[in-house]
């Protein structure tokens, strides 16, 4: 896969300069000359201390399309002298990569090593990736991957354990200038006004690659009149958002509206959800995250944002789209000005795991029904002292089982309607510590 270039790489076979893409005419010859990813190649960035060091490693290079991953790994062999060889896992089966290991064999005994660049590394299957370990061991290749999904769950521990995974930045607008500038040097200024130049920058969407082929495009116009915001747009389409719903953008940002709902921030959840929908995310996805939100991170502070998100739900299948998005959005300005409590979640799960360490520990017998007279005869039901009838409608028994401390697992905030359920939760110990000092005669009374 061709990458990001900025300057002409004189390794490369040049050609006639006027068939040649831009991004290809404008390809680096050095690391110093590649654009945005100072965080990684300068003197304290991994690949800048590794090759300050004289050591460069086995690495995977993680980022978005058109940040210079291809352009990165050409120019880390150029200037470790070794020699570069790119597979893709999209087209290279188990026999390819048996040839491709067998001539990095020859190099290394004819005393020239070898960078094997892969690009969609995460594409190759478990026993793929496990192929590449014995021959990164014994320093046959040294393994450059690249990938635009997260390396935790798509590469195997035993191959993440041999390489650093680097992560390279979505190139900003003050990068996507730079290469704008660049490519006006070589081709001349573009027919644009600022604004114009600012939604050619927006459009790109932090894709190097892709702000070079708009700059190709526009000077392929030939305009003599420079075009504004409004005319740039009538003639270019903008690119669509990467997002794969089955990717890390998918996650990635519901991440974002899960935490901004979280963070009471209705502004910001809004424009995440729709993030999701511009990127064509299904509505009824949406639908139940916003329900589980209203369950996991309001609850019981405010009962009825879960019904709101139901009612939202429901309102999106009856309507569907576009209409029904609207009341999708109402349900996320709803949940994000909530007030906010996760003391259900905490005490269920604490429940949880309190279950889990008694086992099978029966309930006490007072409060087992004794339908037989055998069950009578064993106790069952002895001693149950009937709510209803006793003192303020509270017996204040002890219902876990035998010899279980009494746990505390639901701690109300004092935040909307978890305020009121703290002050009935004070209210009933106040009367389990007044049954208990009365002892069990009046507990049963």
């Amino acid at each position: 896969m061709a990458d990001l270039f900025t300057t002409a790489d004189p390794a490369l076979p040049q050609g006639d300069d006027r068939q040649r893409p831009l991004a290809d005419r404008l390809r680096p010859a050095r690391l110093s000359d590649v654009i945005g990813q100072d965080a990684v190649l300068g003197p304290d960035g991994p690949l800048g201390a590794m090759l300050a060091g004289g050591r460069l490693g086995s690495v995977i290079l993680w980022g978005p399309p058109g940040v210079g991953k291809t352009t990165i790994a050409r120019l880390l062999a150029a200037e470790t002298d070794l020699h570069f060889v790119q597979v893709s896992a999209i087209f290279t089966g188990v026999a390819d990569l048996k040839k491709v290991f067998e001539g990095a064999r020859m190099r290394r005994g004819n005393g020239q090593g070898t960078l094997l660049f892969v690009d969609e590394i995460h594409r190759f299957n478990r026993a793929q990736q496990d192929s590449f370990l014995p021959h990164m061991e014994d320093g046959t290749i040294l393994l450059v991957g690249a990938t635009t999904e997260n390396p935790s769950f798509e590469l195997n521990a035993a191959l993440l354990s041999r390489a650093q995974v680097v992560m390279l930045a979505r190139l900003d607008h003050a990068a996507l200038g730079t290469l704008v500038d660049k490519a006006e040097a070589l081709g001349g200024p573009l027919p644009l006004e600022p604004d114009a130049r600012a939604a050619l920058l927006d459009m790109a969407d932090g894709d190097g690659r892709a702000v070079l082929n708009l700059v190709e495009t526009v000077q392929g116009w030939g305009l003599t009149e420079p075009l504004d915001r409004t005319g740039l747009t009538a003639r270019l389409a903008r690119r669509a958002a990467q997002y794969d719903k089955s990717g890390d953008a998918h996650y990635n940002l519901i991440s974002a509206l899960h935490k901004s709902v979280r963070g009471s921030d209705p502004d910001a959840a809004l424009y995440w959800f729709a993030r999701m929908l511009e990127g064509g995310e299904d509505p009824r996805y949406l639908a139940r995250r916003l329900t589980r939100m209203a369950v996991e991170d309001i609850a019981l502070a405010d009962p009825q944002a879960q019904r709101v998100c139901l009612d939202a739900w429901e309102s999106y299948e009856r309507m569907g789209s576009p209409e029904g998005e609207l009341a999708l959005a109402q349900a996320v300005i709803y949940v994000a000005l909530a007030p906010k409590s996760n003391a259900g979640y905490v005490a269920y799960k604490a429940a949880r795991a309190a279950a889990k360490q008694t086992g099978s520990a029966p309930p006490p017998a007072h409060i087992l029904n004794a339908p037989t007279k055998l069950m009578k005869e064993q106790g069952f039901g002895a001693g149950y002292a009937y709510d209803h009838d006793a003192e303020d409608g509270f017996s204040g028994q002890d219902y876990f089982p035998d010899g279980m401390a009494r746990p505390a697992f639901y701690q109300p905030v004092e935040r909307g309607f978890e305020r009121d359920l703290g002050k009935r939760l004070a209210y009933f110990e106040r009367l389990r510590a007044k049954r208990a000092e009365g002892g069990a005669g009046e507990r049963d009374s």
